[in-house]
């Protein structure tokens, strides 16, 4: 292995170290489910007037129903879902970035770490994806999952009609077509579906026609999770597809990394319409190192 190589992967196990150090620390206070987020108030509410009195002439907007918000209040939610033993305290980085940058509606979601199957905590996905938009008033969502997270998201969306729910999924180091590390941890029922030729895997390689999400799945060469490091690449005939290149960290600071997040973002606001039957191409390689 070249000097190079060696001196980059000493850094990212380096940093990777450091950042379960950190993880550490936070994970007890991501134990417990987070407050909701409160429904959209008024324009009046909002800007701090006070209301009007009865014998005044009703404003439309101290009256808005899912459709008025829907229109015109706001970004589209973002729901944040960690990964395999993990729970909502490893975007605290990510979410902080989020909402700094204009995203005024970000949860995390926390699945059971007694979870034995990923198609369960995709229904729970769902259901709280029409919990969002009924509160919010949205029609659609954002999703950005970390490594297993990405994996339900995606079930969700292809196999559970979350399509029509989740505009843009964000994902980060996530096993599209398996990963065989640490074949000691088969014993779990979730790291066998994240097996290579596992059942979910191939329900997911399966035909998806007319899929609207847009996927941006981000992979790290030195991801020593993901084994191989491309299987995080996502790569079906039938959905939109950008896959993005990180270079110089690994698995644990996909979720950390400010270059990272500054690519979700990117990903998150360029989430627009798209043609039916697209394809996103180029290199989308982002260097860290």
């Amino acid at each position: 292995m070249e000097l190079t190589k060696v001196t980059a992967l000493m850094k990212a196990t380096a940093l990777e170290v450091a950042i379960l150090a950190g993880h550490l620390v936070l994970y007890p206070s991501g134990i417990v489910a987070e407050r909701l987020s409160p429904a959209p108030t008024s324009a009046k509410a909002r800007s701090g007037t006070s209301p009007k009195t009865s014998t005044e002439d009703p404003d439309p907007a101290d009256a808005l129903t899912p459709a008025t918000i829907a229109q015109g209040s706001g970004s589209r939610p973002v729901i944040l879902l960690h990964g395999f033993v993990d729970n909502r305290s490893v975007f605290v980085l990510l979410r902080r970035s989020l909402t700094r940058n204009g995203r005024d509606c970000v949860e995390s979601l926390n699945y059971s770490p007694l979870t034995c199957d990923l198609r369960a905590a995709a229904e729970l996905l769902g259901r709280r994806v029409d919990e969002i938009r009924a509160r919010t008033g949205h029609a659609e969502v954002d999703v950005v999952g970390h490594s297993l997270g990405g994996l339900i998201a995606r079930y969700y969306v292809q196999r559970l009609g979350g399509d029509s729910r989740v505009r843009t999924l964000v994902m980060l180091g996530t096993p599209h077509a398996g990963t065989t590390v640490a074949p000691l941890a088969d014993a779990h029922p979730l790291v066998r579906q994240m097996r290579p030729g596992s059942e979910v895997l191939r329900e997911l390689a399966g035909p998806a026609p007319g899929c609207r999400t847009r996927f941006v799945s981000f992979w790290s060469d030195l991801d020593q999770v993901m084994v191989p490091v491309e299987t995080a690449c996502l790569d079906h005939p039938d959905l939109l597809v950008h896959n993005v290149r990180v270079s110089g960290i690994g698995h644990l600071a996909l979720p950390v990394h400010p270059t990272v997040a500054a690519g979700v973002r990117e990903a998150l606001d360029a989430g627009g319409p798209v043609a039916s039957g697209t394809r996103e191409e180029g290199p989308g390689s982002t260097s860290v190192a």
